[in-house]
């Protein structure tokens, strides 16, 4: 039975918040998500969200992989909680099996129009996790083209690019 909402203190809230910090348990982290959300916890909530999406699997394929792969799970476990069960990027997924990771930012970054993960990242007030802010991350691994689209498109929707680094 989930306890009635209830405010916590600042030393109890630092407290859970340092737990959340050093926790490795994705179903434990899953658990405190869920009841800060029932009680309105949302610095909680947020802390386990974020802790979550750093533990989850990286990609082998080195910084790139593990910061693309980083913002992989964020939106899919975003969506995952939003709609109650496992959400995949599948389309994300694939093109990255089809073409590889850095092709994939490329592609997203040089698209005439926003992918529906950079909205829906945005949405969710997340744009350091976004294609475009990975590659700003990476500049040394895209062209100068590539740089340049990922700057503008995070600049047209507002976004300070040193939030993203």
């Amino acid at each position: 039975m989930i306890k009635p909402k209830r405010e916590l203190t600042p030393a109890q809230l630092a407290n859970m918040i340092d737990k959340i910090s050093k926790c490795e348990d994705s179903q434990l982290l899953r658990q405190w998500i869920d009841n800060a959300k029932k009680r309105g916890q949302s610095k909680i909530e947020e802390a386990a969200f974020f802790r979550l999406v750093e533990i989850s699997p990286a990609d082998e394929n080195g910084p790139l992989g593990a910061d693309m792969w980083k913002s992989i799970h964020a939106l899919e476990l975003a969506l995952s909680l939003e709609r109650n069960h496992t959400t995949r990027l599948a389309r994300t997924r694939q093109k990255i099996a089809r073409v590889g990771m850095q092709q994939t930012l490329a592609d997203l970054a040089l698209a005439p129009k926003a992918s529906d993960g950079f909205s829906m990242l945005m949405s969710r007030n997340m744009p350091e996790l976004t294609a475009e802010a990975v590659i700003l991350r990476h500049k040394d691994c895209f062209s100068d083209s590539v740089i340049a689209a990922a700057e503008a498109r995070l600049h047209d929707a507002g976004v300070d690019e040193a939030d993203c680094l």
